[in-house]
């Protein structure tokens, strides 16, 4: 269970954001269908698994033999327009909740993600995983997982609630202008 504060805020902001919710679920069923929903397995603090839901932003199409096509090939434009305003998370408002995620701190990454980064992993399982994270503001899509996972080390050794609030104004900055404008605006050459 997350802390009264944090559950509190995270339930004001499902309260807020369901009309929003409301209309992301039906834009996602006309145009991708069903499920509107995509839920994946996720690591969390000290590498617990939950199950992160998200609103789904990419169709099923395969190839001639069955396989998935690419990512960049399944989502289209309005998958990408979630992604890209952060709608998509939205559902994840849940998981902070019921104290699986923080609104700050490094994304949720897949268990063998995690596991395959060593003890860099287990350091960075030691905070809850967050909605928006120092990662996500300084690069984002761009970065390697490996890049992803140093920023987010760097994070959490210098973790402050001044940090979160400026990780807060670069995600608003972000939702407004879209990631490669806002990226390119607030890029201060840190980590």
């Amino acid at each position: 269970m997350a802390r009264p504060d944090i559950l509190l805020a995270a339930l004001v902001g499902l309260v807020a954001a369901s009309p929003v919710m409301l209309a992301v679920a039906v834009i996602v069923r006309c145009a991708l269908g069903s499920p509107v929903m995509f839920r994946q397995e996720r690591a969390g603090k000290r590498g617990r698994p939950f199950t992160m839901v998200k609103f789904r932003t990419m169709t099923n199409a395969r190839d001639a033999e069955g396989r998935l096509l690419p990512d960049r090939e399944r989502t289209p434009a309005t998958g990408r327009f979630l992604r890209r305003t952060r709608l998509d998370e939205l559902p994840e408002l849940w998981s902070i909740a019921r104290g699986e995620m923080a609104f700050i701190g490094p994304r949720p990454l897949l268990p063998e993600t995690i596991v395959g980064a060593g003890s860099r992993g287990r350091l960075r399982g030691l905070v809850l995983p967050g909605l928006t994270g120092w990662a996500q503001v300084n690069g984002n899509a761009s970065l390697t997982n490996d890049e992803k996972i140093e920023l987010d080390l760097w994070y959490i050794r210098n973790r402050s609630l001044a940090l979160d609030l400026r990780i807060f104004a670069k995600t608003v900055a972000v939702v407004v202008r879209g990631e490669r404008k806002a990226l390119a605006v607030t890029k201060d050459g840190e980590p």
